[in-house]
């Protein structure tokens, strides 16, 4: 450089930002860029802490409260399954055992099972550390398998959890020392203390709701910093190629025994604030039905990204309490299959079509079968027991679009709503196969029969229809968004 040449222009912060960065596709970054990427973090966070902070001063209904305080606990546990999931790229099966690890132990240190009351200042912080010590003894014999070797061992470690905590009640230790209660088996720990903080007791759900979303700031801004650090960038190069990352030196197996300890540390967190909350501890709690739920919260908001699995906590958790109620459900249910329709059929006046198909499709079957067969068209709107139709403009119109049978609940027309569903399954995987104006003409009988086996056969069933709806919405979701609501979409080599 010559003496009278001007130095290099200094980058600044926004040409940093749109700079190419390492590892990621360029045009693929700006492309997928939302909102949420350009917000800081921490101003996303605190709006959160805002919102969550004040639902008990907006609302004196102790159930939504409780509904609240449960989301929050979800949302700690998808927080803390994101960090070996969706920053290292372990499948980790197992964690949910560290959830239920932490509740045991809290409720052993704080209950009348042994007598034990020790402060709560003293109980949480021991049962974190204690969750993350068993982190890291499920991760030394798992450094040497990934993929689906990781995921059969820590399954396999989950059943056993499962297996000791149901059989905990006659604990021999091998035949030394006698017979001994330590989990109190299927019936679980009861009359665990609460929290105590400077001498109150937290026994009402705002108390945990607060607890919880503090923990959570902590948590989520101790996390974020580690996601930004060397240990972070570290933990997405093993999630994308780990043999690479082991080639360039990075401690891979270091990597994954950390991952897995952080994610079981948040997850310890929340087991205390579980145990605390609801008063006991109960091994259906920590089944493999929960792991699942936590899985769909992460994968349905996006695997990676904080602020998504924080709405994927609360989408699912709230979807799933609001299909508890028929009422409720029958909404979601056509909302969500309007907001279908008209996310994906393209151009608009081919949704008219659809749309306009549709309901001419119902009116005519509807008229069909109720001259053919009057009782076929005279049911309740509401499957089983009374008749709970509102008289209201909706409920009109379903009644005289759809074909709903009397007495749907008693033999022979219960088996009406079975042999549609499978018709509705064969058209669906029919759906999958044909293309062009087939597709769109095939979609109307197929979204009326979805409307028939919902309001003749699920709507009721809240234990079959609630898990059966959400993993609809995660397939819909995971063939036209693989990413996640807001996760990254990435480029891979296949």
């Amino acid at each position: 450089m010559s003496a009278g040449a001007p130095p290099p222009p200094t980058p600044s912060t926004s040409s940093a930002t749109t700079s190419p960065q390492i590892g990621a596709d360029e045009w693929v970054r700006r492309a997928g860029e939302r909102l949420v990427d350009r917000t800081p973090q921490l101003v996303l966070l605190l709006v959160f802490v805002v919102l969550v902070a004040l639902i008990p001063v907006i609302t004196s209904n102790e159930y939504i409260v409780r509904v609240a305080t449960d989301t929050m606990l979800y949302v700690l546990l998808a927080t803390g399954l994101n960090v070996a999931v969706g920053w290292a790229g372990l499948l980790d099966l197992g964690y949910i055992a560290f959830y239920g690890f932490a509740a045991y132990l809290f409720a052993e240190l704080s209950s009348g099972h042994y007598g034990i009351h020790w402060a709560t200042w003293i109980t949480v912080p021991l049962v974190v550390v204690g969750t993350i010590m068993l982190g890291f003894v499920l991760a030394l014999p798992s450094r040497r398998v990934s993929g689906d070797y990781l995921a059969i061992v820590t399954l396999f470690f989950g059943q056993i959890f499962v297996t000791l905590t149901t059989q905990g009640y006659r604990w021999d230790w091998f035949g030394f020392g006698g017979v001994h209660d330590i989990t109190g088996g299927p019936t679980g720990l009861t009359q665990v203390d609460p929290f105590r903080v400077f001498g109150h007791q937290l026994t009402q759900a705002r108390d945990y709701l607060w607890v919880a979303l503090a923990g959570f700031a902590v948590i989520a801004i101790g996390l974020s910093a580690a996601n930004h650090s060397r240990t972070g960038r570290a933990w997405r190069a093993l999630r994308d190629d780990p043999l690479a990352a082991e080639v360039m030196g990075i401690p891979v197996n270091r990597l994954m025994m950390f991952a897995v300890a952080a994610g079981a540390g948040v997850a310890g967190f929340a087991g205390a604030v579980n145990g605390a909350y609801y008063q006991g501890v109960f091994p259906t709690s920590f089944a493999f039905p929960t792991l699942i739920t936590v899985y769909a919260m992460v994968i349905l908001g996006g695997a990676g990204s904080l602020p998504g699995v924080v709405l994927g906590a609360i989408v699912v958790n709230v979807l799933l309490e609001v299909l508890r109620t028929p009422e409720h459900a029958r909404w979601v249910f056509y909302v969500a299959v309007l907001a279908g329709l008209i996310a994906k059929v393209r151009p608009w006046r081919m949704l008219g079509a659809v749309l306009g198909g549709l309901v001419a499709f119902g009116l005519v079957v509807n008229a069909i079968v109720g001259a053919v067969w009057p009782r076929g068209t005279a049911g309740p709107l509401y499957a089983g027991g009374a008749d709970f139709t509102t008289h209201g403009w909706f409920a009109t119109a379903v009644r005289h679009w759809l074909v709903l049978p009397k007495n749907t609940y008693e033999l022979p027309n219960y088996t009406i709503g079975n042999y549609a569903f499978v018709i509705l399954i064969a058209l669906v995987l029919t759906l999958t196969v044909v293309r062009g104006w087939k597709r769109y003409v095939l979609l109307v009988p197929t979204l009326w029969l979805a409307a028939f086996v919902w309001e003749n056969r699920l709507v009721e069933e809240a234990p079959t229809t609630r898990p059966l709806f959400l993993g609809v919405i995660l397939i819909v979701l995971m063939a036209t968004r693989p990413q996640g609501l807001l996760g990254t979409p990435r480029v891979e080599v296949v």
